[in-house]
């Protein structure tokens, strides 16, 4: 058996095994492995990042509550003007399709030569019942004076009486022909009823007039409204004089006024229908017929909201990205499904996320869940 270690070896090996423990210690330190008693690093302390990125809280702000809709924009009132004659030619057209007229001006002519001679014949009639109705007095006069010397009979004196009176009728027969053919007469000149814009023209020079024709159409006022289609359900939400706001074609706004609710719906599309009166400038850009959307404004209500560069897109659902909480300048993402509602500028509104909740501010679409990312400076609130 060989022998087994002095007692001297003993103590000079057990010294040079406490120095080598300590170096190896000091050196696993040096290099951040865990070992005697450290804390053992983070998983976001080891893993590399893979973006640098700027962090964003939702905000809650007072955010404007609005009702899409769509529908047609249509004259306010369309007058129908015809002619008030008929069987008579046209001799002139001085109104085209977008002239803006005023209550009297002339928009056609009618040849007048055959009610011009009924004029005339009409006021002969009247001079002539005139005449008449001066002899009828003379005559009756005169045989008062006799009856009461005594030459007339009481019968006679009827007669007279009679026939001053019938020409008295007969006058005011002629005078009564008279107007209607001034009347006439002055109905060969087609004029605006009120002011307005000419919407449609069908009177052509040398047609004949026929009745009920449709010579031109009117917008009163020049008045155009919009009728919104809303639903049966959102119908109750709307009342005259809330303001809405439409989009027109070159990408202006105007802005118009509730002035009626439907009371009824439709019962095969279950809409109702809005009115909505649009002002004067609102023809410049507008016109009857056109279809487009707008929004009503329904108030105000708080919404937690977002940059819009903080909500990421991917098919057809809304993500963020959360900061885990507890991390310094390295944290891990984890990708969170949310809900979106309206818009307005450059936010939007989120649900889903709590008002505590911190999450990136852009280049979402560059992370993966589970992402290791560098935290900067924190984007300022808009």
């Amino acid at each position: 058996m060989a022998p087994g270690p002095s007692n001297a070896e003993s103590a000079v090996k057990k010294p040079n095994m406490k120095k080598s423990t300590l170096a190896l210690c000091a050196a696993l330190a040096a290099t951040g492995v865990a070992g005697c008693g450290d804390k053992p690093p983070t998983a976001a302390q080891t893993a590399k990042p893979a973006l640098t990125v700027t962090t964003v809280a939702p905000q809650l702000l007072p955010w404007p509550q609005t009702l899409s809709a769509s529908g047609n924009v249509a004259a306010w009132q369309e007058a129908i003007i015809g002619p008030e004659i008929s069987n008579y030619r046209i001799t002139e057209v001085r109104a085209n399709i977008g002239d803006a007229v005023k209550k009297g001006d002339v928009l056609a002519r009618i040849a007048s030569d055959a009610v011009d001679s009924e004029l005339a014949e009409s006021k002969a009639a009247v001079a002539e019942a005139e005449a008449t109705l001066a002899e009828a007095r003379a005559i009756n006069e005169r045989a008062r004076q006799l009856r009461e010397k005594g030459f007339y009979s009481p019968q006679q004196g009827i007669q007279t009486q009679t026939a001053a009176d019938t020409a008295l009728a007969r006058l005011n027969a002629a005078k009564a022909r008279l107007q209607s053919a001034e009347l006439r007469r002055s109905k060969a000149s087609v004029m605006a009823p009120d002011d307005g814009i000419i919407s449609a023209r069908s009177a052509t020079v040398g047609s004949l007039t026929q009745p009920g024709e449709e010579l031109f159409r009117l917008i009163r006022g020049g008045r155009l409204e919009w009728r919104a289609e809303v639903t049966a359900g959102e119908l109750a939400r709307l009342q005259p004089g809330q303001p809405a706001r439409l989009e027109t074609p070159n990408g202006a706004t105007v802005t118009g006024t509730v002035r009626a609710v439907a009371p009824t719906v439709d019962p095969q599309t279950r809409n109702g229908i809005v009115y909505v009166d649009l002002p004067p400038e609102a023809g410049k850009a507008l016109s009857a017929g056109m279809f487009t959307r707008g929004e009503f404004d329904l108030g105000q209500r708080s919404a937690l909201t977002l940059p819009q560069s903080a909500v990421l897109l991917r098919e057809g659902f809304a993500y963020v990205f959360r900061i885990d909480p507890g991390g310094n300048d390295l944290a891990k993402v984890t990708l969170t499904k949310v809900g979106t509602g309206r818009r307005l500028a450059q936010r939007i509104e989120v649900i889903g996320l709590d008002p505590g909740d911190t999450v990136v501010a852009s280049g979402a679409g560059f992370l993966a869940d589970g992402d290791t990312v560098r935290i900067v400076a924190p984007e300022k609130q808009p």
